[in-house]
This record gives C-alpha cells, sequence and structure tokens, in this order.
C-alpha cells in the first residue's frame, strides 16, 4: 500500500514521506506538482533514503495548476516523468487523457503512449477521468475520452474517486480494463460534481468489493492512497484520517484463508 504525496496537500512532499514512514506504507508515489521537491529527483531520492520509504510510482504532473512544469509541452513532462521514475526505481508512471484543448497532443496521445511504452520497463498507466458539471450542465474536458477504457492502452489506473466524479459503474470500469489494470488510486467519493477523494469507506464507491477481487485475483500492481485532507484541522487529523485509510485498505486487501 502506498500513500500518493498529494494525500497530505496542503503540507509538502516531504511532510509526505515523514508520514509514510511513521504509519507504515509500503511506499510513496510522488506526485509532481508546484512543490520544487516533487521536481528534484535528487532531492526525493534523498528523502526517499533518509525514511527509508521506497518510490514506487510517479504521477506526470498532468493537473491545470502544473501547466508549466517539467516544460509546456506534455511529451517532455512525459519523458521526464520516465527518467524520474527509471532514477528511482519506480515502476509505474500515472498519466491522464489530455485536455481536450491540447489538440495535438490529444490525436497522438495513443500512439505516442504505445511509444513511450515500448521504450521503457516503466508502465505507463492511464488514469480515467470524469465530464465536468456546473449544475446541469456537462462539458467533456479530456480527449480522446475521460473513460479511458474506450482506447487501447497497454496499462490503466482506476481511480475510484474518479468513478464517483463520473457517476459510472467502478467495477464494470475495472472489468471492462481486464489484466491491463496495473495501478490502483484508492479513494472514495459520493457522485459529486467535484472530485472528492475521501477516505476509503466514507463515501459510495466499491472500494472495498474491489480490493477484495484485487487480493483474490493475484494483482500484481499498487494500491495507493490518494484523498483529500485539505480540510483537517490539524496535521495530527490529517495523520488520523490516512491511517484510516491505511487500515481499511489492509482490511480489505488481505486474502481470505
Amino acid at each position: 500500500m502506498l500513500l500518493s504525496t498529494a494525500s497530505v496537500y496542503p503540507e509538502s512532499t516531504a511532510t509526505a514521506f515523514e508520514i509514510a514512514a511513521r504509519l507504515g506504507y509500503d511506499g510513496v508515489e510522488v506526485m509532481v506538482w508546484t512543490d520544487p521537491v516533487s521536481q528534484d529527483v535528487d532531492a526525493l531520492r534523498g528523502l526517499s533514503d533518509y525514511h527509508s520509504v521506497p518510490i514506487h510510482a510517479v504521477h506526470a504532473p498532468c493537473l491545470l495548476i502544473t501547466q508549466r512544469v517539467w516544460s509546456t509541452d506534455p511529451w517532455v513532462k512525459l519523458d521526464r516523468a520516465r527518467s524520474a521514475a527509471e532514477r528511482l526505481g519506480a515502476s509505474t508512471v500515472v498519466v491522464h487523457p489530455p485536455f481536450r484543448w491540447q489538440r495535438q497532443y490529444a490525436r497522438d496521445f495513443v500512439t505516442g503512449i504505445w511509444r513511450m511504452a515500448d521504450e521503457t520497463d516503466v508502465r505507463f498507466a492511464v488514469e480515467n477521468m470524469y465530464p465536468w458539471r456546473y449544475r446541469d450542465r456537462e462539458m467533456l474536458a479530456y480527449a480522446p475520452e475521460w473513460d479511458v477504457t474506450k482506447d487501447d492502452y497497454r496499462h490503466f489506473t482506476v481511480d475510484l474517486s474518479h468513478t464517483a466524479t463520473a457517476r459510472t459503474d467502478a467495477l464494470a470500469m475495472v472489468d471492462r480494463m481486464g489484466d491491463r489494470l496495473g495501478h490502483v488510486h484508492l479513494a472514495d467519493g459520493k457522485g459529486s460534481a467535484k472530485d472528492e477523494h475521501l477516505v476509503p469507506g466514507r463515501g459510495d464507491q466499491p472500494c472495498a468489493e474491489l480490493l477484495h477481487r484485487l487480493a483474490a485475483t493475484g494483482f500484481d500492481g499498487h494500491v495507493v492512497i490518494e484523498v483529500n485532507t485539505r480540510r483537517a484541522m490539524s496535521s495530527a487529523e490529517r495523520e488520523t484520517d490516512l491511517a484510516e485509510a491505511l487500515a481499511f485498505t489492509r482490511l480489505h486487501l488481505t486474502p481470505s484463508l
């Protein structure tokens, strides 16, 4: 079980390593964002070594707030994410599908991801997203599709907060991913138009059911806690949420005897 460094926001990447070590997570997924430490491979290696917390995944800078992180060219971003993963010993790069206004990138995305995947042992695991909603209006913000199972990728990431926001059947999506499911972002949601990233068990997504299925089928990818703790009133409350998320995951991911 890994901790996404995004789960401690607004605290720092360095704090995520401290918390992961203290709570007993097996490693971290580094969200590359505006925190300079998250962009610095040497600094990340130092944190990993100091806390004895391995880095198993790198989340490429795909968010609106990271449009200028590691270049404005999305292919350069992915190339740097791959290089960082290789240098850090991480097995996976998580990537979102393009925004629709990134027209050339979107046109070439599926073939480009295959090309990059052929050049490395690192998995490029493309993550499901969701339509953007405002009141009764819906905008398709991602291309080729927010439902990444409609396109051909070697590996997928399923995010259960995103399935909640999309109001789609998470287990049916996992069925469509099949043995190409390589990575899991575990969080919960209640179908809000906002991407909630609740602690697992606090929403209506089949978090426990998915973990039971992964345990039963011998899933060999990573399960990553990626929750929103911004509303925590203190560092202690944030840590309590992350401990609860870890306990939930361990309970349901343990194979039945």
